[in-house]
């Protein structure tokens, strides 16, 4: 009786490649598919904050139409003929509005987008003084 010898089978190269593609077009999916994920929640952050923008922004213009109108809305303070006034945004964001009225004329002196949360400074780190 002859020995027979248990041979493994052969993984060829072409296999090894093959699996290697696999693999890589895998993990090329996961991550696009994060990417799409990421990209998709940044235009939702990006639409709530225009769509914030543009509802303030038609809520001062319409406080503007009433204080030419000679109405003086709740929230808006008068000084020396300087009308100022806020609409929220966001919840972190607000926008100011400063008007100047004589008579049927106005100006816009100020009409800007500012961060509405409170500021606090962060003294943990230590730095060097340089003595």
């Amino acid at each position: 009786m002859g020995r027979k010898e248990l041979s493994l089978p052969t993984v060829g190269v072409s296999s090894l490649l093959t699996v290697f593609s696999v693999l890589c077009i895998v993990m090329f999916a996961v991550l696009s598919i994060s990417t799409v994920q990421s990209q998709r929640e940044l235009s939702m952050v990006s639409a709530e904050m225009v769509a914030g923008y543009y509802n303030a922004d038609a809520q001062a213009e319409e406080l503007l139409a009433r204080l030419r109108s000679g109405e003086m809305p709740a929230g808006v303070k008068e000084e020396a003929g300087v009308y100022t006034y806020s609409c929220a945004v966001s919840e972190t964001l607000s926008l100011e509005v400063e008007v100047i009225l004589e008579g049927a004329d106005y100006s816009i002196s100020r009409w800007q987008m500012v961060s509405a949360a409170e500021w606090s400074s962060d003294d943990s780190l230590q730095v060097w003084s340089g003595q």
